[in-house]
Protein backbone atom coordinates (compact mmCIF):
# COMPACT_ATOMS: atom_id res chain seq x y z
CA UNK A 1 0.00 0.00 0.00
CA UNK A 2 1.30 3.51 -1.00
CA UNK A 3 2.05 5.89 1.81
CA UNK A 4 -0.34 8.96 2.32
CA UNK A 5 1.10 12.32 1.22
CA UNK A 6 0.33 15.51 2.43
CA UNK A 7 1.30 18.52 0.30
CA UNK A 8 1.99 21.52 2.81
CA UNK A 9 4.15 25.02 3.02
CA UNK A 10 6.12 25.64 6.18
CA UNK A 11 6.44 29.55 4.71
CA UNK A 12 3.19 30.83 4.71
CA UNK A 13 1.43 33.94 5.82
CA UNK A 14 -1.91 33.05 6.02
CA UNK A 15 -3.17 31.48 9.69
CA UNK A 16 -6.13 29.52 7.74
CA UNK A 17 -3.51 27.59 5.49
CA UNK A 18 -1.38 27.12 9.09
CA UNK A 19 -4.12 26.12 11.23
CA UNK A 20 -5.49 23.51 8.38
CA UNK A 21 -2.44 22.13 7.78
CA UNK A 22 -2.45 21.74 11.99
CA UNK A 23 -5.87 20.13 11.95
CA UNK A 24 -5.04 17.47 9.08
CA UNK A 25 -1.49 16.47 10.99
CA UNK A 26 -3.80 16.18 13.77
CA UNK A 27 -6.50 14.25 12.49
CA UNK A 28 -3.58 11.39 10.50
CA UNK A 29 -1.80 11.65 14.04
CA UNK A 30 -4.54 10.89 15.78
CA UNK A 31 -5.83 7.81 14.00
CA UNK A 32 -2.18 6.60 13.96
CA UNK A 33 -1.64 6.86 9.97
CA UNK A 34 1.75 7.09 8.50
CA UNK A 35 2.30 10.04 5.98
CA UNK A 36 5.15 11.79 4.20
CA UNK A 37 5.35 15.48 4.32
CA UNK A 38 5.74 17.22 0.94
CA UNK A 39 7.01 21.29 1.33
CA UNK A 40 5.90 22.92 -1.63
CA UNK A 41 7.81 25.81 -0.46
CA UNK A 42 10.71 24.45 -1.53
CA UNK A 43 10.62 24.93 -4.84
CA UNK A 44 7.83 26.07 -7.26
CA UNK A 45 7.99 22.84 -9.34
CA UNK A 46 6.39 20.67 -6.20
CA UNK A 47 3.93 23.60 -6.29
CA UNK A 48 3.20 23.05 -9.92
CA UNK A 49 3.45 18.91 -9.08
CA UNK A 50 0.55 19.31 -6.47
CA UNK A 51 -2.08 21.82 -8.13
CA UNK A 52 -1.10 19.41 -11.42
CA UNK A 53 -1.96 16.24 -9.68
CA UNK A 54 -4.89 17.98 -7.85
CA UNK A 55 -5.83 19.18 -11.35
CA UNK A 56 -6.44 22.97 -10.19
CA UNK A 57 -4.34 25.65 -10.94
CA UNK A 58 -5.07 27.78 -7.77
CA UNK A 59 -4.73 24.79 -5.26
CA UNK A 60 -3.30 25.74 -2.09
CA UNK A 61 -2.24 23.11 0.63
CA UNK A 62 -2.60 21.09 2.49
CA UNK A 63 -3.78 18.49 -0.03
CA UNK A 64 -4.05 14.81 0.81
CA UNK A 65 -2.91 11.79 -1.48
CA UNK A 66 -2.63 8.50 -1.00
CA UNK A 67 0.64 7.27 -3.60
CA UNK A 68 -0.63 9.09 -6.44
CA UNK A 69 -4.38 9.11 -5.70
CA UNK A 70 -5.57 12.35 -4.64
CA UNK A 71 -7.54 12.45 -1.96
CA UNK A 72 -8.67 15.43 -1.15
CA UNK A 73 -7.79 19.04 0.89
CA UNK A 74 -8.55 19.96 4.25
CA UNK A 75 -12.27 20.39 3.98
CA UNK A 76 -13.24 17.27 2.57
CA UNK A 77 -11.17 15.55 5.18
CA UNK A 78 -12.90 16.92 7.95
CA UNK A 79 -15.92 16.06 6.12
CA UNK A 80 -14.83 12.34 6.23
CA UNK A 81 -13.67 12.52 10.15
CA UNK A 82 -17.62 14.46 11.27
CA UNK A 83 -19.03 11.33 8.88
CA UNK A 84 -16.45 9.15 10.68
CA UNK A 85 -14.86 7.90 7.26
CA UNK A 86 -11.54 9.06 7.82
CA UNK A 87 -10.10 5.31 6.14
CA UNK A 88 -12.28 5.36 3.81
CA UNK A 89 -11.88 8.47 2.41
CA UNK A 90 -7.62 8.58 2.53
CA UNK A 91 -8.48 4.75 1.24
CA UNK A 92 -6.13 2.91 3.56
CA UNK A 93 -7.44 -0.08 5.16
CA UNK A 94 -7.17 -1.36 9.46
CA UNK A 95 -3.81 -2.57 9.00
CA UNK A 96 -2.10 0.42 7.43
CA UNK A 97 -2.32 1.85 10.99
CA UNK A 98 1.20 1.48 12.45
CA UNK A 99 2.45 4.83 13.55
CA UNK A 100 3.04 7.98 12.71
CA UNK A 101 6.36 8.12 9.77
CA UNK A 102 6.92 11.75 8.60
CA UNK A 103 9.45 12.87 6.40
CA UNK A 104 10.08 16.38 4.74
CA UNK A 105 11.19 15.33 0.49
Amino acid sequence: MAALRVYYTSVTGSREVKQRQSEVLRILDGNRLKYQLVDVSLSESLLQEMRDKVGKADAVPPQIFNGDEYCGDFEMLYEATENEEVKKFLKVAAVDRVGKNVATI
